[in-house]
């Protein structure tokens, strides 16, 4: 007696189609599961046997050979329960085979048989609509989830005996046909950049690295609002679009922290790991490799405090990622690539005590080799990647009493969504989205200089010591300013305030 029934599994990002075939045969009463299995899937039998039997149903007393198709593909996660036991039960003449001949089945087991919500729901039922497939059986508790996927016919499930009975047509599920529309809601956030006193050059700063995408560094002493204009710059950020809401969505789930009340990330990532967080938690990896902090901070910002205190190997694995925009990890078990397209924003004190070169009466105790060493523990290629290096002073009594009306989240907002529509439609049909992701030939044609700003550039790049990659970056953030500005050319002015923000005279 044999049985087949349709899952799949990831593998990264990627989504393979998996049949689940069952074989009862005469013998002595024993399961086993063949197909390059993980311990999870191993595990499945003791669960699916109590769930059976405890769902009032009858687990043969047969041989039992389950196979994993195709076999030379590594398999995980423990949504493989449900379809073994609906495969065991059609073998066995309990179940209709035919009623989910073409039906993708997802869910994990509990030993009373309810129906646990699984991880990686959405890229999975992505890869397998376009592979042909429109009816799932799934968790209720992925429900949300599924319910963005268009022309999916989405039946959510609570228990083993409940999908059973309605695949034997002895109870009506309704089910859910996906293609919500995402409704772009007024962002609420709890910090705000009126909060922010003083500080008129680091509040230009954020507004230019959110229009552009650009990556930020603030050095300066302590309580000068480096961290605190970083946590308000999600308030700033332009809105998630559908598709980039997918993709982050795709990685949330497959990371088991996506939000099932709502099944879609519909603000952009905000990460801010401690300083002590390992190489493989920035990057990602594990036994079964999961995405890291650059890749759940994608369309978002990676938030580094205290940079200097960061292990110097895990920052230098940065690099890769800031530069190519995704991440490959390679381990014995195949080749992972995860997306990265993050804004990294790092913040640190000039020296150890943190008062190098301050403006208040705190004096720096630190030698001028201690402020060196400090200083060295940022690379220089880590810093030739970082468009905006900002120096912060304290702030003034007088700034912080001031009853002046500050500027707030959402002007600065306004003026942020403005520069991305204008590069959302000047990059139309591309793969760049932002200026920061721009590539050297598409530098060459968008961030051309005319007139004094020509030689203006000429002169920095020379004075300035800068390198090529410097150089383009210069001329992205010029870019943004002018887009910032409404200018469709890139003037001497927008040149002369991106040169403002690439002196590394006090990091070296």
């Amino acid at each position: 007696m044999l049985a087949k029934i349709k899952t799949c599994c990831l593998n990264g990002l990627q989504t393979t189609e998996i049949d689940v075939e069952v074989d009862l045969s005469n013998g002595l009463p024993i399961s086993n599961i063949v197909g390059l299995p993980d311990q999870e899937i191993k595990e499945s039998k003791e669960r699916v046997r109590a769930a059976i039997n405890n769902s009032n149903l009858i687990f043969p007393l047969k041989r039992i050979t389950i196979n994993l198709a195709p076999a030379d593909t590594k398999k995980v996660g423990s949504h493989f329960d449900l379809p073994i036991a609906l495969c065991i039960l059609a073998a066995s003449g309990q179940v209709k085979e035919e009623g989910v001949s073409q039906v993708v089945i997802l869910g994990e087991l509990a030993l009373d048989g309810s129906i646990h919500k699984v991880n990686g729901v959405l890229p999975m039922l992505l890869a397998m609509l376009e592979k042909g497939y429109k009816k799932v059986i799934l968790p209720a508790g992925n429900i949300e989830e599924a319910k963005w996927v268009k022309g999916m016919d989405c039946l959510g499930v609570s228990s083993l005996k409940e999908v059973v009975d309605f695949i034997n047509g002895e109870l009506k599920i309704e089910s859910q046909v996906g293609g919500v529309s995402m409704v772009q809601e007024d962002d609420i956030f709890s910090e705000d950049f009126k909060d922010l006193r003083g500080q008129d050059h680091l509040k230009r700063a954020m507004e230019i690295a959110a229009a552009g995408g650009h990556n930020l560094l603030m050095i300066g002493p302590p309580g000068s609002g480096k961290t605190m204009a970083a946590r308000r710059l999600p308030s700033i950020l332009p809105s998630l679009t559908f598709e980039e809401a997918i993709e982050i969505t795709k990685i949330y789930s497959i990371a088991g922290l996506l939000d099932s009340s709502s099944g879609l990330v519909k603000n952009r990532p905000f990460r801010s790991p401690h300083h002590t967080t390992s190489i493989i938690a920035l990057t990602g990896g594990g036994r079964i490799p999961k995405p890291g902090e650059v890749t759940l901070s994608h369309y978002g910002v990676l938030f580094l405090d205290e940079l200097p205190e960061f292990n110097k190997t895990a920052l230098e694995v940065l690099r890769q990622p800031i530069e190519d925009g995704y991440i490959s990890l390679s381990r014995i078990s195949g080749s992972y690539t995860y997306p990265s397209k993050f804004m990294l924003i790092a913040s640190m004190n000039p020296c150890p005590c943190g008062y190098y070169g301050s403006n208040t009466e705190n004096q720096c105790s630190c030698t001028p080799h201690e402020v060196r060493r400090y200083m060295n523990k940022i690379s220089g290629p880590l810093l030739d990647r970082i468009d905006l290096i900002l120096e912060t002073s304290a702030v003034t009594y007088d700034d912080l009493i001031s009853k002046k009306k500050t500027e707030g989240s959402k002007e600065i907002r306004k003026r942020v969504e403005t520069a991305r529509q204008l590069q959302l439609t000047r990059y139309k049909g591309k793969e760049t989205k932002s200026n920061a992701q721009l590539s050297p030939s598409e530098v060459k044609k968008y961030c051309s200089l005319k007139g004094y700003s020509e030689e203006l550039m000429n002169i920095a790049y020379d004075k300035m010591k800068l390198s090529a990659r410097g150089y383009n970056r210069i001329l992205k953030v010029a870019r943004t300013i002018a887009d910032l500005d409404g200018s469709v050319d890139i003037l001497e002015s927008h040149v002369a305030e991106a040169l403002q923000y690439r002196n590394l005279s006090f990091v070296k």
